[in-house]
């Protein structure tokens, strides 16, 4: 119990100990309060009173921020004032001097103009704008003659020689020909021969190429000034002359149809010789010489590029095609098929080259003037096939062959047929103008067989001049078989075919019969005693045994033995053609 008692008494203690701390803390914890209190009422007071300081120091430090914002952008301004300066110096001495400098200057005041339309606010920004463009139309206009004298200083025809040098070997003209041309005769052997040069042609300088970038950086300054205009007048009316002279300097004449008409077929021939070469060189030396110029000058302004190229090469293609313009149009003659061919093969061959060298939008009349010339001398090509047909089977020349043998005639239009079989690849690609087939082969050989049936209708016609039948049937046999053997040895065999070469043969064998039947009987009749007896009475008309006819009867055996003599020797040099 006492135990207990002394147990509840040690628990009060502690208890009230507890309250009593609990007490301070609470009392504590007020005077903390208190004086925090009077903390927060002094801050308040030092901040009221701080707060004028504080405006003034961020007003300062505000004012030294636009103090610096405003001498950086002096300082700008000053700069671009003083770039200005320094442009307006080197435009007014002038590009001559220093070229790379002066399109510097051109550069900065284009930098300054762009600088002052951006800053408005500026009071003398108009002033400064206006004073700086007109000054840059005075450096535009000085770039344009420094282009214009530049381009013409170093835009000079270009003599014949450099331009043959480009050729490949085997197409260069001999050395000991007149004047240094071209021979006008064999063309298409030299074509066949010289394909396997024809990568060797060599690139022409027209303009050094360290001035090439200086006309380069002259357009571009013209083009950003928007002088494309006079840019190009310029351009064309420099290298279009020079080009011109060029082809003149090379032998090219523009020539219209009456002045073809005018010369003698051996002129003409060799003119379109040359011709055909000038126009390999115009292609593939000139003016491929000319659009590499045109590519570097105006490089990155293709629309541009390609009107400059087609206006300042228009009038030397126009030199060119004149003169094939003017023999396609003119009078067709069979003599000028061949060199008509040799003109279509020259346009084919050119064909890749003119769309390559000429392409673009700009270029499309030059394409299309060009490509109407090869439709031309195709369809003049084929007319003059239509012309030879007729003209063979019409010939009424009067060329007499007394002995029956080949006729000039046949002769010339086999020499004319096999000469077209140099030329099949042409002709295929002739016919291919025109025809959608593509059966090339048996249009040519339709071709050939209406010129052979035309020659044998004219030989018919011409047999029937003989009066003596043995000779109408030599004649036809001599002829056909002329034909026979020459298409035998040549390339027409494979067209014509083995049915056309042995129908043939018979028929000379027909005419061979006919002429031994009509030849025999003609030596048997010379044979015969019939008339040699006077027809005065029953004398004998062989000789030596008298009579009143034995003169007329010695002088009619006599021509008897010529004729017989006669007869015999042409059945057998005639009969073995």
């Amino acid at each position: 119990m006492i135990v207990a008692v002394s147990g509840m008494d040690s628990l009060g203690e502690r208890a009230a100990k507890m309250r009593e701390a609990l007490q301070k803390s609470q009392t504590i914890t007020d005077n903390v309060v208190t004086i925090l209190g009077s903390f927060d009422s002094r801050l308040s007071v030092l901040e009221t009173a701080m707060r004028p300081t504080q405006i003034r120091t961020h007003a300062i430090r505000k004012a030294h921020e636009n103090i610096d914002k405003t001498l950086k952008a002096a300082e700008v301004i000053l700069t671009q004032f003083d770039a200005s300066r320094q442009a307006e110096a080197k435009i007014l001495k002038g590009p001559h001097e220093d070229l790379e400098s002066y399109l510097e200057a051109i550069n900065q005041l284009r930098s300054n103009i762009r600088f002052f339309s951006g800053n408005k606010g500026f009071k003398s920004s108009d002033a400064v704008i206006n004073n700086a463009n007109t000054l840059l139309t005075k450096a535009i206009s000085k770039l344009e003659d420094e282009f214009k004298q530049l381009l013409a200083l170093y835009s000079k025809p270009v003599e014949p020689d450099r331009l043959f040098e480009c050729l490949p070997e085997s197409m260069r003209p001999s050395s000991e020909s007149p004047g240094n041309q071209f021979s006008g005769k064999n063309h298409h052997h030299e074509h066949q021969n010289g394909t396997s040069e024809i990568g060797g042609f060599k690139h022409l300088t027209l303009i050094p190429p360290r001035i090439l970038p200086l006309l380069h950086d002259l357009a571009l300054q013209m083009v950003q000034a928007g002088n494309q205009q006079q840019l190009l007048r310029i351009y064309r009316d420099t290298r279009s002359s020079v080009l011109e002279e060029s082809l003149r300097k090379l032998g090219v004449e523009k020539l219209s149809k009456e002045d073809v008409q005018r010369m003698q077929w051996e002129v003409l021939e060799a003119k379109i010789g040359n011709w055909i070469h000038f126009m390999r060189i115009a292609v593939k030396v000139l003016f491929v010489g000319e659009r590499r110029v045109c590519d570097q000058i105006f490089e990155g302004f293709d629309t541009l590029l390609d009107q400059c190229f087609a206006e300042c090469t228009t009038g030397s293609v126009s030199m060119l095609l004149s003169f094939g313009d003017a023999i396609a149009r003119s009078k067709r003659s069979p003599e000028k098929l061949f060199v008509l061919l040799d003109m279509y093969e020259i346009m084919r061959e050119l064909h890749s080259e003119v769309e390559g060298v000429f392409g673009g939008k700009a270029c499309k009349e030059i394409r299309e003037s060009t490509f109407g010339l090869t439709k031309r001398l195709a369809q003049t090509a084929q007319e003059t096939f239509g012309d030879f047909e007729e003209a063979v089977e019409k010939d009424a020349t009067k060329t007499a062959v007394l002995d029956g043998t080949v006729h000039p005639l046949t002769s010339y239009v086999i020499n004319y047929v096999k000469f077209l079989f140099d030329y099949q690849t042409t002709l295929k690609q002739l016919f291919q103008e025109f025809e959608s087939s593509g059966e090339t082969n048996s249009q040519l050989a339709n071709v050939t067989m209406r010129i052979m049936q035309a020659l044998q209708t004219n030989l018919d016609g011409k047999s029937k001049q003989y009066r003596d039948p043995a000779l109408t049937h030599l004649f036809l046999m001599n002829n056909i078989h002329y034909m026979v053997r020459s298409v035998r040895r040549s390339e027409a065999k494979d067209l014509l075919g083995d049915d056309w070469v042995q129908r043939h043969r018979r028929v000379v064998q027909q005419h061979a019969n006919q002429y031994k039947r009509n030849g025999w009987s003609k030596i048997l009749q010379c044979l015969s005693t019939q008339g040699l007896t006077s027809s005065g009475g029953g004398g004998s008309a062989v000789p030596g045994e008298g009579g009143s006819g034995s003169g007329a009867s010695r002088g009619l055996i006599k021509d008897r033995s010529n004729q017989f003599t006669l007869f015999s020797f042409r059945f057998h040099i005639h009969i073995f053609f």
